[in-house]
């Protein structure tokens, strides 16, 4: 007797090599170690913040989409949270001093091209908003102890509504298992937060020699 595997686990299984790679990207490593700047660290927010813009701008448009609606929660919205973040590092005219990467630019794009295709829209609400649940915590506390922060400056790692973030991360893997998609879609959707994986990946390459330019 065959054993089904939950999708939620397929996922993570099927995109952990990729997901690995990210996460030990260079830049991110020496952010984490202490071998990078506050400047460092406000020019990665800068790049989040388009990131999530466009984020947020399809989770609004697809509130109504069937498949979606499930995974789209107020509690997990981040873009406020960013400005804010933004506003104490750089000041109220800080949109006058971020602009995007042309890795975070190519990412945006192609959030706001999956909208009106659910699995697309989840594949990217996926990697995003449960890797900032799973990691926010150990990055928060990082950070905190390298730039001395308080919540100024890190609140886009503060998830202030969600008391229990396991609980939160075991309904929404729930959600994929229920998810109404055919093995093709599933395929569709891995292919998808492989993709998202490696835009970060491309982005985290960029802010590296981005800020080595400006050293």
């Amino acid at each position: 007797m065959s054993v089904v595997i939950p999708f939620s686990q397929a996922l993570r299984e099927r995109t952990q090599a990729v997901h690995t790679e990210t996460e030990s990207a260079a830049f991110m490593t020496e952010l984490l170690s202490g071998k990078r700047s506050r400047e460092d660290y406000i020019a990665l927010v800068g790049q989040q913040y388009y990131i999530y813009e466009a984020l947020e701008a399809v989770a609004d448009a697809m509130q109504d989409d069937p498949v979606a609606r499930p995974f789209i929660s107020r509690k997990l919205t981040r873009l406020p949270a960013i400005e804010a973040d933004l506003s104490f590092l750089i000041g109220e005219g800080w949109r006058e001093e971020v602009h995007p990467l042309p890795s975070t630019s190519r990412y945006a794009q192609r959030i706001r091209e999956v909208e009106g295709w659910a699995g697309g829209f989840v594949a990217h609400h996926y990697t995003r908003y449960l890797g900032d649940l799973s990691g926010g915590l150990i990055i928060r506390n990082l950070l905190t102890r390298q730039f001395g922060f308080e919540t100024n400056g890190i609140g886009f790692y503060i998830f202030a509504e969600i008391a229990e973030p396991k609980r939160f991360k075991d309904v929404y893997r729930t959600q994929l298992d229920e998810a109404p998609w055919d093995d093709a879609e599933r395929d569709r959707v891995v292919e998808e937060v492989t993709r998202a994986y490696r835009f970060n990946a491309d982005l985290f390459a960029d802010l590296a020699e981005a800020t080595a330019t400006a050293a």
